[in-house]
């Protein structure tokens, strides 16, 4: 009965056996032996076999079977696949990195990219931030890597709200048009896609302090 448990368990005990070496060459696989008078027996699985004692040569130990619960034990645990941030995660941890609102700085993703890492401009720009290949080796980032686009991205638009005494038209307008512009014309340039730029990330900035 227990034996009949287990197997419908699906569990199968270790099973130690012993080979028994004959005269003539042959190995035998055999749960146990005994010597009776000058006959060896040979115990296997549903029978017997007697031999003269001169055809058994030795007997060996049969290996181990190892349980496969055992086998299942010693198996390694597969780990859990690593699941790559998001990029709402990665806006919130730049934007917590280098001191910056995470609503300011979602805007300017949203603005830039749609929150999309493959997106490229038709200048050339790259990723989430849209960083400029320039932008982005003078920031020692690679454009292409999700993570180190926005956290470059969070790090030069924290730079421009410093230079321009956190005035956060002025920064964004330099991030769209670029500091010259602003310098230029001392606020925002007179382009009217960086001024529907500078509307459009204020806009939605004022709009997620509004919910």
């Amino acid at each position: 009965m227990r034996t009949a448990a287990l197997l419908l368990l699906g569990v199968f005990p270790a099973l130690a056996g012993e080979v028994a070496v004959l005269a003539n060459g042959f190995s035998i696989r055999v749960d146990r032996h005994e010597s009776v008078g000058g006959k060896m027996v040979l115990y296997k699985a549903g029978g017997e076999i007697e031999l003269p004692a001169g055809q058994v040569v030795r007997f060996e130990q049969e290996d181990v079977v190892e349980s496969q619960a055992e086998s299942q034990a010693r198996m390694p645990v597969p780990q859990p696949l690593f699941e790559k941030p998001s990029a709402r995660e990665l806006v919130d941890r730049a934007a917590e990195k280098y001191g910056l609102p995470p609503a300011l700085l979602s805007s300017v993703v949203k603005a830039e990219s749609g929150f999309r890492a493959e997106a490229v401009s038709v200048k050339g720009a790259v990723g989430l931030m849209q960083l400029m290949p320039g932008t982005a080796a003078e920031l020692n980032a690679d454009p292409s890597d999700p993570e180190q686009n926005v956290e470059a991205g969070a790090r030069y638009l924290r730079d421009l709200l410093v230079k321009y005494g956190y005035s956060s038209h002025r920064a964004l307008a330099a991030y769209n048009a670029g500091p010259g512009a602003v310098d230029k014309y001392n606020g925002v340039p007179p382009y009217r896609e960086t001024q529907q730029y500078v509307d459009r990330v204020v806009g939605e900035f004022l709009k997620t302090q509004m919910r």
